[in-house]
Parts: structure tokens; sequence; C-alpha cells
């Protein structure tokens, strides 16, 4: 398995990341990445029936289109994102991806657990939702780890105002939400930030897969993404299609 972290904060690059490793036939990727303040709409989803525009526009909040379906999330830099990507094993989309993710936080002692919808809660509350792409003989699987995101940003944010919504768009499926942050907090354990919560998951994951090191994107891959990024992911005809 290859363990890449991203260089880049920047949403439109992270997702052009995804797309451009998605196109590596015959590797295995885990990559890893933190956003800036973003709201990421599924691939079948209009735009005007998940968001608040005004107020993501007062706030400098990106609105950027993904390959994979489902709903719309709230990024920031209290989250995590992890994506995993591989050849098509032919096999039904099940929540098996997740079993790397589960057992890292489960040696952290967070007793999350896979829910109905390929999501990850943690005593009743959605800590992470999920979304996959199958294409070409390719596997995309990736999702978010609220760690110490901004809940209220989250709420107004994905909060529409829309009252005519465009039927034939696929509506996000509302849940209650916390971060693994408060949680920690609540039972009496130490909390940090994001970067040394990052720094745990990925030494965990490392001694999951039997790796060395966190792998860089290369110089060529980098500017592969870029242009991508530029040529899709900053473009309103495909941000907002819908």
């Amino acid at each position: 398995m290859n363990i890449v972290m991203s260089p880049s904060s920047t949403p439109s690059f992270n997702l052009a990341a995804e797309e451009y490793l998605f196109s590596r036939k015959g590797e295995d990727f885990l990559l890893l990445y933190v956003n800036e303040p973003s709201v990421i709409i599924g691939s079948n989803q209009a735009v005007r029936n998940e968001v608040d525009p005004d107020f993501c526009i007062e706030h400098d909040i990106r609105i950027i289109r993904r390959l994979s379906g489902g709903g719309a999330v709230y990024h920031d830099r209290g989250n995590l994102n992890y994506t995993f990507i591989q050849d098509s094993t032919g096999a039904p989309l099940s929540a098996r991806f997740l079993e790397p993710v589960v057992t890292v936080l489960h040696k952290l002692d967070i007793p999350v657990e896979i829910g109905k919808r390929k999501d990850l809660w943690l005593e009743g509350y959605k800590i992470s939702g999920t979304a996959s792409h199958v294409s070409r003989g390719r596997e995309l699987h990736h999702g978010t780890l609220l760690y110490d995101t901004d809940l209220e940003m989250l709420q107004r944010a994905l909060t529409s105002e829309n009252g005519r919504p465009i039927k034939k768009a696929t509506p996000s499926v509302p849940s209650p939400v916390t971060n693994i942050r408060t949680y920690l907090a609540r039972g009496g354990a130490g909390t940090s930030d994001i970067t040394v919560f990052l720094e745990r998951i990925t030494t965990q994951l490392l001694l999951y897969y039997g790796e060395k090191e966190i792998r860089p994107l290369l110089t060529n891959a980098l500017e592969e993404v870029e242009q991508l990024r530029q040529e899709k992911y900053t473009q309103q005809s495909w941000n907002c299609r819908l």
C-alpha cells in the first residue's frame, strides 16, 4: 500500500489528486489530506439543494464537486480526509474498505462502529461519512474523520434555503454529528490538535500496512494534478453543473 500525504490543503488540488491516483492502474493508494474550509458535494448533487451559497461566499468556503456520489460534506482544518484507491476486485461494494480505519481508531481507544450507510459512528453520533466511485476497473472509497471541526460552520454551510429543490439531484441524508476530540475530552482523556492526531493516525496506519514511511507526491505527479485542478476542479462547468 502506498500511503501518500498531500502537500496541499487546497480542496480543488486534493480532489484532483484523488482522480490522478485513480488513473494509476495497478497501484494501491491511501491518500491523506486536510482541507481548508470547503463544502464537497457528490457527483449527482445540485449545489443549490445542499448549500447556503451566500454564507459560503461570506466566509470564503469553497464549493467543489467530487467524483463519487453520496451527500454533501463540510471540510475544514479540524477534520482528516482519507481515500483508498485500488484496482477493482469485482466484489459487491461493502464497508470492508473501512477496516483499516476502524482498527487504527480502536488502537487509539476510540470505539467507533460501522453504520448501515458505510459510515462511522461514535456513541450514537456520526464522525465519518463515506462515498465510493467505481469505473474502468478501479475503485475509490473516501471519507472524513471529524476530529475538531467547527460544527456550527458545518451546519450553516450545509443549510440550503432553496424552496424549490432540483428533484433529479441526489439529496443528502442528515445525521447527528460530533467531534472525536469532544469524545476524548468527555472521557477524561488528554486531547491534542489535528496535527498531533494526524501523526498518531499515520503512525498506526504504517504499522497496519507494514510500511516504513509516508510517501510524497512526486514532481511529475504534482504537475499533472495541478493541471487537472485548473482544468476541472476550479471550473463552474464542473462544480455547478446541476
